[in-house]
């Protein structure tokens, strides 16, 4: 079967992974509001083989589960973050790799009612892992942070392009939007994206960025008023970076991959810091990845991400830019 283009319709790359029991990979943490259980997604795609209402099937799946889950973890919004609030669904433009559809719902950690008309961002670095916007530094550069500092933070970060603050943010060096994109929840707290799996730099594991915007409205100038509720980051199994690394573009990418548990921000919680379920077929992800993540926030909060990971203080030295 040839690879799915990025393109191709959301229902037919939910039907194609889902059609086939035996190729289901799920993988995940106690604690998301998920999808019910392999058998429960396969029957959902078998009930519309043809494509139709699949994406529809998954998204009812998912909110079947009644159970509520911890508040999810908030982490550093990173340097290579661009308030561009590009409203759409397709963020790939003219970047190669293995198509990623991305399911995401947000829920009120306090009552687990669905949040809607809010903002979902992401951003993310392409298979040789480089961000948008800033092409010129290359693929990553510099080590995490360490281990987070304790305490109570006693002052506010610098801002854009002032080292120390939300992991040292950098200024960006073009006008590429590849990537990146944010969209308002249904009435069910869900959006999707349509992707590609992200690959890795130096010193960190492969992931993506997620901000959570509530109490605001969209408008023509995009999303006014409200605040930032959420900043966090999406994690991939190991076993599903691994299934990557040799096929192109991702086997170009010679640069040392950190493994999840080598990680220094992802905070090793399971669902509840960020890792991702996921739909493959394991033994051709090149067909597409399913990556599918419920997050429980605090609707009225504001985290910007702006600390160090974990919610400590910002760091008071010059960082190399990395997360």
């Amino acid at each position: 079967m040839p690879r799915l283009s990025p393109e191709e319709p959301d229902n037919a790359l939910v039907s194609r992974l889902l059609s086939r029991r035996r190729m289901l990979v799920l993988s995940g943490a106690a604690g998301a509001v998920a999808l019910s259980g392999a058998g429960a997604v396969a029957s959902a795609a078998d009930r519309n083989a043809a494509g139709t209402g699949t994406l529809d099937s998954v998204k009812a799946a998912a909110s079947a589960s009644s159970a509520c889950m911890s508040l999810t973890t908030e982490q550093i919004e990173g340097p290579y973050y661009i308030d561009y609030e590009l409203f759409r669904k397709n963020v790939v433009e003219d970047r190669t790799g293995n198509p990623l559809l991305l399911v995401l719902r947000a829920v009120d950690s306090a009552t687990c009612k669905p949040i809607r008309n809010s903002a979902v961002e992401i951003w993310h670095c392409d298979a040789s892992g480089i961000y948008s916007g800033y092409t010129q530094i290359g693929n990553g550069g510099g080590t995490p942070p360490g281990p987070p500092p304790s305490g109570t933070p006693t002052a506010p970060p610098g801002g854009p392009g002032s080292p120390g603050g939300g992991g040292g943010h950098a200024t960006s060096t073009d006008d590429l939007t590849w990537l990146r994109g944010i969209q308002m929840t249904d009435h069910q707290g869900f959006v999707t994206f349509r992707t590609v799996f992200p690959g890795w730099y130096t010193g960190r594991a492969v992931h993506i960025h997620t901000k959570v915007h509530t109490g605001g409205s969209r408008t023509s100038d995009g999303y006014t008023g409200g605040r930032t509720c959420h900043t966090g980051q999406f994690y991939f199994s190991e076993d599903a970076v691994k299934a990557t690394e040799d096929i192109a573009p991702y086997s170009a990418n010679t640069v040392s991959r950190v493994t999840l548990d080598g990680d220094s921000i992802y905070p090793r919680t399971g669902a509840q810091g960020g890792l991702l379920e996921l739909v493959y077929d394991k033994r051709h992800i090149e067909r597409g990845v399913i990556g599918y993540l419920t997050m429980a926030v605090d609707p009225s909060a504001t985290n910007d991400g702006q600390g160090a990971p974990g919610g400590a203080p910002a760091p008071t030295t010059s960082l190399t830019p990395s997360a």
